[in-house]
């Protein structure tokens, strides 16, 4: 990647989360020049948003899941800095919300935001139409689980991945408790229709309708998804690594390739 331009990536924190970290680093090893922002001084200064070319929102735990995990943290964002976010969206900012960030994104209304070829809301955002509720098994699941893509070409997160990936490989680590996707029947088929799913569970651990692991919006700029690709991006984080065939480690982890396309997708809209 040119050093004439490095892309500046915004990952907000707040109280709770914790793995701002992680998105940081993938953001950096993908070229991005990072800004790790707390709320409250986007809040009271939102200048980092309205300059950001990525947004990142990490996963973890903000303000301890009261309510209900990510609530504090998007009525935040909803009520006091949306209009900055709704800019960053229609300039063709590359967004990303793991696992608490995906929850924030969905409350927010991020994703899966507008139908293709409708304006953003000018005062409020859109309502929200699909949510992470509580999993099947009522249980915190923390492992690595296999993913399959759905037209990876769709989002700018995934058009990188190659879809023919063994699930041996194409594997993400989870951590959550409230990661089942849900969407009622009528927005479910919209999501299929209009190629807004972009990743599944090859083993559907939580109960996710549709075995939904991610979505992207209609520009596929905006993604969520309850995986963690920020805690793979190289092969030595994979659980059995080792067994892994000298070629293989020789590439790029898919975690890496996911930051790497939409930083490039990043800097190439700022030429």
């Amino acid at each position: 990647m040119s050093e004439r331009h490095r892309p500046t990536a915004l990952v907000i924190r707040t109280a709770g989360t914790n793995c701002d970290r992680e998105l940081c680093l993938a953001f950096e090893l993908a070229g991005a020049r990072v800004e790790l922002v707390h709320l409250d001084r986007l809040l009271a200064d939102p200048a980092p948003i309205q300059r950001a070319e990525l947004v990142g929102f990490p996963g973890g735990f903000s303000y301890g899941d009261d309510i209900a995990s990510g609530r504090l943290f998007a009525v935040k964002l909803r009520e006091g800095l949306y209009p900055e976010l709704r800019a960053a969206a229609e300039r063709g900012a590359p967004m990303i919300g793991v696992c608490n960030g995906f929850q924030v994104m969905t409350q927010l209304g991020l994703l899966p935001g507008p139908a293709a070829g409708q304006p953003w809301p000018e005062i409020a955002p859109p309502r929200q139409s699909v949510s992470l509720t509580e999993n099947s098994g009522a249980r915190f699941i923390d492992d690595w689980v296999p993913m399959t893509l759905e037209r990876p070409e769709r989002c700018v997160w995934t058009e990188g991945l190659d879809p023919t990936m063994s699930p041996d490989l194409l594997q993400l680590p989870i951590a959550h408790g409230e990661g089942r996707f849900f969407a009622s029947p009528e927005t479910l088929r919209m999501l299929e229709a209009s190629g807004h799913v972009v990743m599944r569970y090859g083993e559907n651990v939580n109960g996710s309708v549709g075995s939904i692991a991610g979505i992207c919006d209609a520009s596929g700029r905006l993604f969520g998804l309850m995986p963690h690709p920020d805690r793979y991006t190289r092969w030595s984080l994979h659980p059995y690594w080792t067994r892994l065939d000298e070629a293989t480690r020789k590439t790029e982890a898919p975690g890496l390739t996911m930051f790497r396309t939409a930083v490039e997708a990043a800097r190439g809209a700022a030429v």
